[in-house]
Order: C-alpha cells, then structure tokens, then sequence
C-alpha cells in the first residue's frame, strides 16, 4: 500500500503556493500508472498528459490534453490491440467549505487545501474515452451495418399460409 500511495504523490500539484496565473503541467503515463487503481479499466498503457492549470482567487480551472495508447482486448476476437486515445478534457475545481463534487465538470474544494492529486481525474478520462465497442482494427474494413446473420425460413411459411388462408378471410387481407 506504501508504494501505491507514494506513486499517487508523483500525480500531486501543490496549489497553496501557486501565483494566480497560468501554470503547464506534463506526466508521463505507463502501464505503472493504471496499476494503482484496483478497478483496471486498463491494464497497459503508455503516453502523456499535459495539464493547464488557471489558477484565480475563487477557483483553478484545469485543462487536461490527453495523448495516450491503450492496450484492449477485442470483443470480436479477444485479441489484444493498441488504441490511440486524443482528448480534451476540463474540470473546475471551485474553492468552498468543504469538498464535495457538483458535477463531472466541477468540484468544490477546502479553501486551505495544499495541494490537489491529479491521478483519479486522469485515470477517469482514459478511461471515459475507451470506445463502448472495442473492435480490432483489423475489423475497420468490414460493414458496421446491422446485417442480418440469421435467417430463418419464416417468409416461406407466411407464403405456404397464404394459400391455405380460406377465402373468406383473404378479402380482409387484401385490406391490409
């Protein structure tokens, strides 16, 4: 646990002695870095975010530039493969009373908090943009459409039913 929390240090921001102006932040992320987190959306991965912090008297406006490749496992083939992975993500962090969270966008924080841990938003972000369908890229190529795989011989048996239908009824369906 001692070695988790020191590695979570490497993510932190001292923000008590911060001059009210802009300040530019880069960490480097590799495989080391989605270990510390026991959900693992990602196992394996490697890049840099880069982080604008605007820091003003009432709150400190956060810019993350995600840039980072990510190891998935296909859900077609079960195949692993590297996704590239480009965002653009912001947080408000609006001083207050006490900590609590808004929204996804904003979270208030103590006015004499020291510093801020950067980790969980950015673990949070990654993982916010891995694709719902994670797909090879082998499999680019194909149609995405909804084909039909299956099919079954219903429509001939509609038609065999057709012409036993009694008479009476097949006037009714003309109607339809």
């Amino acid at each position: 646990m001692g070695k988790t929390v020191s590695a979570l240090n490497d993510y932190n921001i001292d923000i008590f002695k911060l001059s009210n102006e802009t300040h530019n932040y880069q960490f480097e992320i590799d495989s080391a870095f989605f270990e510390l987190f026991p959900e693992q959306i990602v196992e394996q991965g490697a890049g840099s975010v880069d982080i604008e912090l605007i820091k003003s008297d009432t709150l400190i406006d956060l810019k993350f530039d995600i840039n980072v490749t990510v190891r998935l496992e296909c859900d077609r083939s079960l195949e692993p493969f590297d996704h590239k992975i480009t965002s653009t993500r912001g947080l408000i962090l609006k001083f207050g009373e006490e900590e609590e969270e808004i929204d996804d966008e904003m979270v208030i924080i103590p006015r004499d908090k020291q510093r801020i841990n950067l980790a969980q938003y950015i673990y949070e972000f990654i993982g916010l943009a891995i694709p719902m369908k994670k797909l090879h890229p082998k499999f680019d190529n194909e149609d995405d459409s909804d084909e039909i795989v299956y099919t079954s011989d219903k429509e001939e048996e509609k038609q065999d039913n057709n012409e036993a239908i009694d008479p009476r009824w097949q006037a009714l369906r003309k109607l339809k």
